[in-house]
């Protein structure tokens, strides 16, 4: 089961570090109506992606695994993929990364289910992250209402 733990972990790992890119990187090249909320929102996001990073290769090691330890393996481990964001208007850049978190909300469940009762602490580390990802889900989804309010 520790094997199977730590792999998934590793998963949602390379999921996080793509994340945190593709947050950094559209906060950056962002352009449209409500720009500057919508940087504001993907710095704050990929700050704490970066940080779901850290828990989770804190929980690896502890569990003695060993962290994905070359980039490039990101893209073959991961769940939720990477999608650059090569048109930078802030409809685009917020459906993508609308669409990256319903896959990292999917896939915490998925671990949270396959846990539970048997390793809580990862338990208790999927859920925390979950939450956020709810959360950036939302105020993401809110920022591409408001953004479809000014359109209009």
């Amino acid at each position: 089961m520790t094997n199977e733990i730590i792999s998934l972990l590793n998963k949602s790992f390379a999921d996080e570090w793509l994340a945190y890119y593709q947050y950094w990187i559209g906060s950056k090249i962002v352009e449209g109506p409500t720009q500057k909320d919508v940087i504001a929102e993907l710095v704050e996001h990929a700050e704490e992606e970066l940080g779901h990073a850290q828990m989770l290769v804190d929980r690896i090691l502890t569990l003695g695994g060993k962290p994905i330890l070359e980039p490039k393996l990101w893209y073959e481990l991961t769940n939720c993929g990477y999608e650059a964001p090569t048109d930078p208007h802030v409809e685009k850049i917020l459906k993508q990364n609308i669409k990256g978190e319903q896959c990292a909300i999917n896939v915490y469940n998925k671990i949270i289910n396959i846990v539970k009762g048997k390793d809580e602490i990862t338990y208790k580390i999927a859920n925390e992250i979950l939450e956020d990802e709810v959360k950036h889900e939302a105020d993401l989804t809110k920022l591409l209402n408001d953004y479809n309010l000014i359109k209009k």
